[in-house]
């Protein structure tokens, strides 16, 4: 008698698979799964994530049996496919869930993040750009400092400048003008 070779024994049983035979779907696994075990192995490099993908595997085995020809592959072959087709699926819902959590993760800590206050990055170029001022605030002679100063900071016309610092409002003018260009010019440098 001549024993019954391995491919036509899967065969047989991806038959009886195909007609819902469960001691068939019993007895496939109890022949294949190790090595299938190590393909999805292979594929996910996860002995738990393996499991998985092996359970997968059977049970898409369960439902297409129906479609495995025997001229087309060899069973192991096609069953390989199968758990190899498993385990990369697997993959991508793995990276697009943790894409999705990192969306989520991403939009949690936006809507915290987000509110009147200043962002840290506005608040630090404020914050060099109001130390780039004073220096060159301090380079101006005493008196342009003071008028600019004034101007700006209580709003005060030319008018008002002139009359409280019983200075000519030509005078007044000019030490404006030409402090904002020293300033104008000082400010470039660290822009």
């Amino acid at each position: 008698m001549n024993p019954e070779s391995p491919d036509t024994q899967l065969i047989a049983l991806l038959d009886r698979v195909a007609l819902a035979d469960e001691a068939a779907l019993r007895e496939l696994y109890d022949l294949t799964s190790s090595k299938l075990y190590g393909v999805a192995v292979r594929v996910v490099s996860n002995r738990e994530w393996a499991e998985d993908v092996l359970q997968e595997a059977f049970l898409n085995i369960w439902r297409i049996a129906a479609d495995y020809k025997a001229s087309l592959s060899p069973p192991m072959a096609w069953m390989v496919l199968v758990v190899r087709s498993r385990g990369l699926d697997f993959l991508r819902r793995r990276t697009s869930g943790r894409a999705d959590s990192m969306q989520e993760l991403d939009d949690m800590i936006a809507d915290t993040v987000a509110g009147d206050s200043p962002n840290p990055m506005d608040t630090t170029l404020a914050s060099q750009q109001a130390r780039a001022l004073h220096d060159c605030l301090a380079q101006l002679e005493h008196k342009q400092r003071e008028v600019v100063s004034l101007a700006y900071l209580r709003d005060l016309s030319h008018g008002e400048l002139a009359e409280q610092l019983k200075l000519p409002l030509g005078t007044v003018k000019t030490w404006i003008r030409r402090g904002l260009e020293q300033l104008r010019g000082c400010m470039a440098r660290f822009a």
